[in-house]
């Protein structure tokens, strides 16, 4: 009869004798948790140092700078609790400033996702020569906005401009397309929709190229026409996907600056001025820094407000 001799792995002694703590594989796992939980934390640390740096520190240091009255032309600040945020509430070029963003928002938000809509389901329904018809609906948000701005303001010429050409052939007269106060701001919401709808169609090609086929090919059997399964299928499966690019794009309109400051400067007659962009000529025109965070954290409470009022209406839909 052969004697068989099992050999116990290192340390299995010392694990399993007599004196061992049943303690003991609880300690060393609970090491391992340390030493693993230490190795992550350094991978993690630069981003932490840099999203501290550039983020919180300066959300900080504005929201201190809105309690004083630092500014550039001053060395030497001072605490002065609320008044800045007392005079920002009654100042009538902040609320017609913040207007103007609100109105910007409204004539802009809709058209860009109707019309991104739009311009993904002709995409997607199978038209001829799909490169060249989402190269064209793209393009335009690579650009840069200064150059989008100068193509603009070239169409909007009141003398050379083509849109005025344009108006020429049915005999209409010279539109002050930046120049007049009731025009200027639907100018520059059309220019951001040529802009900026690219985005919005590329999100809702994605999403309808992820949609099932199988729903609509059965109310295709069931003699359904293309225009009923739109409206009773594809439309309701996009539910998700326009609550994301509706709030994308209030959000993106409500921190409009750009165009306008290059084009108009918030003019005629501060008709098209923005918050930002008041904020802006507070702080850095008028030197006054600490009234400036104030009006600018005003506005990220208003941010702040619509985003949550747009997410709660988005999970009563769901």
């Amino acid at each position: 009869m052969t004697d068989v001799t099992t050999t116990a792995p290192l340390g299995a002694e010392a694990q399993t004798g007599p004196d061992a703590s049943p303690t003991d594989g609880g300690r060393r796992a609970g090491r391992r948790i340390r030493m693993n939980s230490g190795t992550g934390l350094v991978f993690v640390l630069p981003f932490l140092l840099v999203f501290g740096l550039f983020l919180v520190w300066p959300v900080v240091q504005g929201l201190w700078m809105s309690f004083t009255d630092s500014s550039l032309s001053l060395r030497e600040t001072s605490f002065v609790g609320f008044d800045n945020y007392a005079e920002a509430l009654g100042d009538p070029d902040v609320w017609s400033s913040l207007g103007n963003t609100v109105f910007f928002t409204a004539i802009s938000s809709v058209p860009l996702v109707l019309i991104a809509l739009a311009m993904a389901l002709l995409v997607h329904s199978g038209l001829a020569g799909q490169w060249a018809w989402r190269l064209a609906f793209f393009a335009p948000y690579l650009l840069p906005v200064t150059v989008v701005t100068l193509i603009w303001t070239w169409l909007y010429q009141p003398d050379l401009g083509l849109a005025n050409q344009f108006l020429d052939t049915f005999g209409v007269g010279p539109v002050g397309w930046l120049s007049d106060e009731a025009v200027a701001m639907w100018s520059i919401a059309g220019l951001t929709v040529w802009w900026t709808v690219g985005f919005n169609f590329l999100l809702y090609l994605a999403a309808l190229q992820s949609l099932p086929s199988t729903y609509d090919e059965a109310a295709a059997l069931d003699g359904a026409g293309a225009w009923r399964r739109l409206w009773s299928i594809t439309l309701p499966q996009l539910g998700r996907t326009t609550a994301l690019v509706a709030m994308l794009q209030i959000l993106a309109s409500l921190k409009v600056f750009d165009q306008i400051y290059i084009l108009t400067k918030g003019g005629p007659n501060g008709s098209t001025r923005p918050i930002l962009e008041y904020v802006y000529d507070v702080g850095f025109t008028g030197y006054r820094l600490g009234y400036a965070s104030a009006i600018s954290y005003l506005f990220f409470a208003v941010v702040i407000v619509v985003s949550l009022v747009q997410l709660r209406l988005f999970r009563q839909e769901d």
